[in-house]
């Protein structure tokens, strides 16, 4: 039986060892990895950067050396391949960063939307880091419209839940997140600190990926990137802390 998976990550690359050159970080290992290939086939979608080519030129860049076999859809000014058969002939689909607002509209205008919804069902795996992680959930917040941080409330919704990331290294993504949920502008939601994935099977997260393992701490207490959980309880916005590894029943539900 297919099992659908998305990495929604806040993270997916590490910083290189040369400028502009990065390496795939575990979560990006991970998603490969579950599509049970030896050389998987993987495609970029940059839509929500206007499929900006230095993008997607540190993107390649990125997998020299790896066994995977790479691709890319464009949209602009036209798409570059059929975007069905091009989604669908994918064991992996990686979706870039950008404006989240903008990329959902224009995967509708091309059907992206129905089509990355059949891709999931029928087992590509699908990530993505900020804008190609929020895209797949209900919503989530987004600075697709300027500096001061808005919602977004019409995400694909493969995921019934809201998403959060970048959270701890952008200011205001946490306190709009919980107010976000607090009114219930959103619902229940799932945030990742910057360099974590959160992997969900079906529709219910099972696993907190981080993408190195922890600085040494020197003896002094080092914040451990994680993922979290973000709900209305009882009328009080909760936040829940979901640390590298398996997602419990108790903490995922």
């Amino acid at each position: 039986m297919t099992t659908p998976r998305i990495m929604a990550t806040s993270g997916g690359f590490l910083p290189g060892d040369r400028y502009t050159v990065a390496t795939p970080g575990e979560s990006m290992r991970r998603m490969l990895e579950l599509t049970g290939k030896e050389r998987p086939r993987l495609t970029f979608v940059m839509t929500a950067s206007g499929d900006d080519r230095s993008y997607l030129t540190r993107s390649y860049a990125a997998f020299r050396g790896w066994s995977v076999e790479l691709n890319h859809l464009e949209l602009f000014t036209m798409p570059n391949l059929d975007p069905r058969t091009a989604i669908l002939e994918s064991d992996a689909i990686w979706v870039g960063g950008g404006s989240v607002a903008n990329l959902l509209a224009v995967w509708r205008v091309h059907g992206l939307d129905e089509v990355m919804r059949e891709a999931w069902q029928s087992g590509v795996v699908l990530g993505g880091v900020s804008a190609g992680s929020l895209c797949w959930h209900t919503g989530g917040t987004t600075d697709s419209f300027g500096p001061d941080l808005r919602a977004v409330t019409n995400g694909l919704a493969l995921l019934p839940y809201a998403n959060g990331v970048h959270y701890d290294s952008e200011a205001q993504r946490r306190p709009l997140l919980h107010q976000l949920v607090g009114d219930r502008t959103l619902g229940t939601a799932y945030a990742t600190d910057d360099r974590v994935g959160l992997l969900y099977e079906g529709t219910e997260p099972v696993e907190v990926v981080a993408d190195r393992p922890p600085a040494p701490s020197n003896g002094a207490a080092t914040p451990q990137p994680m993922a979290y959980r973000v709900e209305l309880v009882g009328g009080e916005v909760v936040e829940t802390p979901l640390p590298p590894g398996p997602v419990s029943s108790s903490s995922g539900m």
